[in-house]
């Protein structure tokens, strides 16, 4: 085995395990985006703080140079006084150095006012970015309201069409369809029965009516022959009378 084999080997694996790690940052960050925008928004608030602290420096230094301007300015003015004095005393070496001085003074005077305009339009560029940083900041925390108030949305929609989706009527409704079939089919058997029913009773009453005539019949026949037998026997009666 090659020296370069074992590294090659120990690459890929490593570029696994990134990728790996990669995918389970994102599925986290996925199941939890307030945390990612908590993240985002302190991080921004980090870089605003750093950068509100360059901007103080900036005006720090802008305030400082302002000041040593106006004192080599006052300096400048207060040697020129000084050298028309020396001049009314014909002190030439005096006014000699006072005039260097001067002219030092000068040298840096125009050099700070150099530095100062530099410095002022770096205090009003970095005076604006963290303005605009700060809006951003506020836009992201709006952003975060919206986007989780959206996201909450979405995941009760998701929610709602999931349990729709979820939901199998087949076999309620093949059950329920058994059930009215099942009571339709009794409600059938008792109206067939109701029907069979009735032919046996019409039947029965027939029956009843027709033995009723019967009987009726006779009791008319006993009453007639009773009639006739209370007639016979009188003249029977009378008969045998007479032939006596």
């Amino acid at each position: 085995m090659s020296a370069t084999q074992p590294s090659s080997m120990f690459s890929r694996l490593r570029s696994l395990i990134q990728g790996w790690f990669s995918v389970w940052v994102r599925d986290r960050e996925f199941e939890s985006p307030e945390a990612v925008y908590e993240q985002a928004i302190r991080g921004r608030l980090k870089q605003y703080r750093e950068l509100k602290d360059a901007v103080a420096g900036i005006l720090f230094m802008r305030s400082k140079l302002t000041s040593e301007i106006a004192e080599r300015r006052a300096e400048i003015a207060r040697l020129h006084d000084e050298t028309r004095r020396s001049l009314a005393r014909r002190d030439d070496e005096n006014c000699l150095t006072l005039i260097a001085h001067k002219q030092v003074l000068f040298e840096d005077l125009e050099r700070s006012e150099k530095e100062l305009g530099v410095v002022r339009i770096q205090a009003e560029e970095a005076k604006a970015n963290l303005v605009r940083f700060r809006e951003e900041i506020r836009s992201l925390v709006r952003e975060k309201g919206r986007m989780l108030a959206t996201l909450a949305n979405a995941k009760a929609r998701r929610r709602l069409q999931s349990a729709i989706e979820g939901l199998s009527v087949d076999a309620e409704m093949e059950a329920l369809e058994g059930v009215r079939e099942q009571i339709e089919r009794m409600g059938a058997e008792r109206e067939l029965d109701e029907e069979l029913g009735g032919n046996d009773m019409r039947g029965q009453l027939r029956g009843f009516r027709d033995q009723a005539r019967r009987d009726a019949a006779r009791r008319e026949l006993e009453q007639l022959k009773g009639e006739m037998a209370s007639q016979i026997l009188p003249a029977q009666n009378e008969a045998v009378l007479v032939s006596h």
